[in-house]
């Protein structure tokens, strides 16, 4: 299973195989035919409330990782479909943050190994 990870802002290769952005909302800035993607899930972003109240803030990394799980679990079935696509061909996750270390995406791709693990 290839999952990466990759900014909106970096520039799109053939090498990444099926792109995903995974943000709720388009990234500024980026027209839409240059970012290149493959599907737009905004369903399984975090929700606009939980998005919200983490504002990036390095401090509530942890309680937005635990928060952001349990959303997930409620989109079981459609991320069941990207972990078997995963599984298939490399997949890439796009998101807007400027922090690669803690952000949606890495929480994401976290949980998609899980389910294809079983």
């Amino acid at each position: 299973m290839e999952i990466v990870l990759k900014r909106a802002y970096d520039p799109p290769e053939k090498s990444d195989g099926h792109r995903v952005l995974v943000d709720r909302l388009w990234p500024r800035g980026i027209a839409k035919e240059d970012a290149k993607l493959d599907e737009w899930r905004k369903e399984i972003a975090p929700t606009d409330d939980l998005r919200k109240w983490f504002g990036h803030d390095p401090e509530r990394w942890g309680e937005f990782r635990r928060r952001y799980l349990a959303e997930l679990k409620e989109h079981r079935a459609e991320l069941r479909e990207l972990a078997a696509r995963a599984e298939r061909e490399k997949l890439t996750l796009v998101y807007g943050a400027k922090d690669r270390e803690r952000n949606q995406a890495v929480v994401l791709r976290q949980y998609l190994r899980m389910l294809g693990s079983r």
